[in-house]
């Protein structure tokens, strides 16, 4: 089969030429035979009109390579022969015997019988459909013998089928597919392009049993995000590699599929976000808009979102070049691509958050409408080991930000928080809270919209847990948790970004807005989940470490404080706190003390002086 296949891929235009010659000429000598099989003449008599035929063959066969061509008859493949191919053929078919038909009775041709064109149009339809249908039978089950690995399609429906065609044509695929699964029980037993549907999700341990399955294909582009979560769960259990099938159809009403890995998104479950387009595009359309931290994980996605919305202008600020330079890069890639950003001036500048005078400089030359302020430290051990660096940047630089916003009269400000500022137990955490309090302390100012949005771990960020579960399972393990209670909110980078620009639309006076971050997810169980999205069983190829709470880590985050009063706003995912009543002139009185202790003080001292703060707000 293998030596066939090369031989036709080889010489492709040549072996349908041939094979459909063989065809067409096949057809009309059946159709003289067919036609002259009762007939009592002599010899001679056939003879004459059997010449005739085949001189006439080449007229026959050129008419019927002009419409193979104009038809586009063998642009298609014959291991996808279909409905598309079979119309293809008959109509080229048709048009080609016709014309000859009118040929041959119009101006007679002796000897020469008319109703031959008409016997063989028929024979020529059934000969070549006959051999490309063989043919792809015939590779079918070449291919399936060829396949090793046993696999069982989720869902039954359209997209099932789509995939199990794929799949059965496609020799880069090794997978057999030996059943399919769906969640109607009324399917069981049932056959689908021949293949039996042997049960629902919840009797994949016993049908994994009976069949000894090696991957599972997930076809079910209805299914919410949290029931894909659920099967993905039930295959993890297994052992089981998982692949998903993205689903589209083109303009054309093509139907396209294509199988991608199980990302770590897909096992959170969390369904899409909708926003309130309108209210985003009222403060952002047409407006200079500046992201403070840009480079960062939720800078850039904050950028690339906002540019959607069209801002006049787009500041990207922040003292780490690097990010700063690849975002930049990555966006003018993109518009040279799409123009998509040819209206909005896009300015990327260097520089500190805790340096005021620079802020001044950059808001004199680029003044903003809105400000995101989404620079800070954020990891929660190196934070702990160097509190005073922590408050300079996190507490005194959204301080300085802000003061520089109200003094170039910003209409708006945005504030990015974190869970880990509800009762803090680290100097991280402490100093995210500080800036809540310095917002809403400043509410009043009469220039500047004030808005804090707190939400908790997103996947992937720079020094999050998923890129370091990633790097270990890499390198062999083993995967380090620190608890195997420990439990954390997860939300994907998109995800919290479009949160945040819908949170800004409702801000007004220190708003404090909670994102809806789900249930929590236990570590452990994200780490093994992890290991057998890359293959490997844990504990068994890959092991799993407990090494310890780290200094100010807790074992499950909070997304508000006890005597915190939450309300919903008119999206669902997004929550606002009741406003705290702050006494202003104590709570800057205090600020200051903190800012002149910068300097002298030792990091347990700031530490400290941190804590008592925060716990004068609780």
């Amino acid at each position: 089969m293998k030596s066939i296949n090369a031989v036709i891929r080889k010489n492709r235009e040549l072996s349908l030429f041939l094979v459909d010659t063989f065809s067409i000429i096949l057809a009309y000598v059946l159709g003289f035979l067919l036609r002259f099989l009762d007939a009592s003449e002599n010899i001679t008599f056939y003879a004459a009109y059997f010449e005739k035929l085949v001189v006439t063959l080449p007229i026959v066969l050129l008419i019927n390579y002009l419409f193979f061509y104009l038809l586009k008859v063998n642009r298609s493949l014959w291991k996808y022969t279909g409905i598309d191919e079979v119309a293809r053929i008959g109509l080229a078919t048709l048009c080609a015997n016709l014309i000859w038909f009118l040929i041959v009775y119009f101006k007679p041709i002796r000897p020469y019988i008319r109703s031959i064109p008409v016997i063989a149009m028929l024979l020529q339809l059934v000969i070549m459909l006959g051999i490309r249908f063989g043919y792809r039978a015939y590779r079918t089950n070449w291919m399936r013998k060829q396949k090793h690995h046993n696999a069982v399609i989720i869902g039954a429906g359209s997209a099932g089928a789509l995939l199990y065609r794929d799949i059965l044509t496609n020799d880069r695929i090794d997978a057999n597919v030996i059943g399919y699964i769906d969640d109607n029980p009324v399917l069981t037993g049932k056959r689908i392009n021949g293949v039996t549907v042997l049960g629902t999700v919840k009797d994949i341990a016993e049908i994994n049993k009976n069949h000894q399955i090696d991957i599972v294909y997930v076809a079910i582009p209805s299914a919410s995000k949290k029931r894909i979560a659920e099967i993905i769960d039930s295959c993890s259990a297994q052992g089981l590699r998982t692949q998903i099938m993205d689903y589209r159809v083109k303009e054309n009403l093509q139907e396209v599929s294509s199988l991608r890995e199980v990302s770590v998104e897909d096992l959170l479950g969390r369904e899409e976000v909708h926003l309130d387009t309108d209210s985003i595009s009222d403060y952002l359309t047409g407006r200079n808009v500046m992201v403070t931290g840009g480079g960062g994980s939720i800078g850039s996605e904050l950028c690339r979102q906002i540019l959607r919305y069209k801002p006049t202008r787009l500041v990207i600020y922040d003292i780490y070049e690097n990010n700063m330079y690849q975002l930049q890069q990555e966006i003018l890639m993109q518009n040279r691509k799409t123009h998509q950003y040819d209206n909005t001036e896009i300015i990327c500048r260097i520089g500190s958050v805790r340096d005021s005078v620079r802020l001044d400089e950059i808001l004199n030359e680029f003044p903003a409408d809105v400000v995101f302020h989404a620079a800070a430290h954020k990891h929660v051990p190196l934070v702990e080991d160097s509190p005073k660096e922590a408050v300079k940047n996190n507490v005194f630089g959204t301080l300085k930000t802000l003061q520089a916003c109200i003094k170039h009269h910003v209409g708006r400000f945005i504030l990015i928080s974190t869970d880990k500022a509800v009762n803090p137990t680290n100097a991280m955490g402490a100093t995210k809270r500080l800036t809540e309090l310095i917002i809403q302390a400043m509410r009043n100012n009469g220039v500047t919209k004030l808005g804090a949005v707190r939400f908790g771990n997103v996947l992937g960020s720079n020094g999050s847990v998923i890129p370091l579960f990633r790097e270990e399972i890499l390198h062999g393990g083993p995967v380090t948790v620190t608890d195997p209670e420990i439990e954390r909110y997860f939300m994907t980078i998109p995800e919290a970004a479009s949160l945040v620009l819908q949170a800004g639309a409702y801000a007004d006076q220190g708003d404090i807005f909670v994102l809806d971050m789900g249930t929590r997810v236990k570590i452990l169980k994200l780490a093994e989940n992890m290991i057998t999205l890359s293959g490997y069983k844990p504990y068994e190829d890959i092991d799993i470490e407990f090494i310890g709470l780290r200094p100010g880590e807790k074992m499950y985050e909070e997304i508000s404080l006890g005597n915190e009063n939450r309300y919903t706003t008119a999206n669902n995912r997004v929550f606002v706190n009741e406003r705290m009543d702050i006494d202003r002139d104590h709570f800057f009185r205090e600020l200051k003390a903190l800012y002149e202790k910068l300097d002298s003080a030792s990091d347990e001292e700031i530490h400290n002086e941190l804590f008592r703060l925060i716990d004068e707000y609780k």
